[in-house]
């Protein structure tokens, strides 16, 4: 071997000592690279959980309250339905009583007003079907009062004008006065 070929050998020799000093450094660059590029995938990926998470539980609380919202608004609104047909019920119980009976129910009213007088207006079929004494049954409730000939607009029950006040003891307005106490009462009853 000659002194070119010492020479070329030794050249070609630390060419292939730099180049594998390149690809280590090379190497290790990317395996830094690689390792910060996974480290962030998986901070994103982590992140991205976490907010996926959190919006699947605020989704899930969100349906929830909205189905407690719609079950609830479905059972009161079963219950005013229940109330209503129960109100209605007691209207027409009243309104279907027997003649004894209905103004038995009269007489405990007008004794509500026992010291006053004045006129008393009754619907056309109540006019029709009075019994003959009943302004004396009236007046033993404590109501002076004449009956007037001209039908009063109510469903039954009366309407007691003394002066410029009415009293309405009419069927639908006692209820209608009387609403929340009924719906009360109907609620501990139907839904205690």
């Amino acid at each position: 071997m000659d002194g070119r070929e010492k020479i070329l050998n030794r050249i070609k020799s630390d060419c292939d000592d730099s180049i594998r000093a390149i690809e280590a450094e090379a190497q290790k660059e990317c395996d830094k690279i690689i390792a910060k590029a996974k480290a962030d995938a998986q901070k994103s990926a982590a992140e991205t959980d976490k907010k996926a998470q959190a919006k699947k539980a605020q989704l899930e609380a969100s349906a929830k309250s909205r189905a407690e919202l719609e079950a609830r608004n479905a059972v009161l609104k079963q219950k005013r339905r229940e109330i209503d047909l129960t109100v209605s019920a007691l209207r027409d119980h009243m309104l279907g009583l027997g003649d004894n009976d209905y103004f038995e129910l009269i007489y405990r009213l007008a004794s509500k007003l026992s010291g006053m007088n004045g006129e008393l207006r009754l619907n056309s079929r109540d006019l029709g079907r009075l019994p003959g004494d009943f302004t004396d049954r009236l007046r033993a409730c404590g109501v002076e009062a004449s009956i007037s000939g001209e039908p009063a607009d109510i469903d039954g029950g009366f309407i007691l004008k003394h002066g410029d006040i009415e009293e309405n003891l009419g069927f639908s307005a006692l209820i209608a006065a009387k609403r929340g106490e009924l719906e009360d009462f109907i609620n501990r009853r139907l839904f205690a």
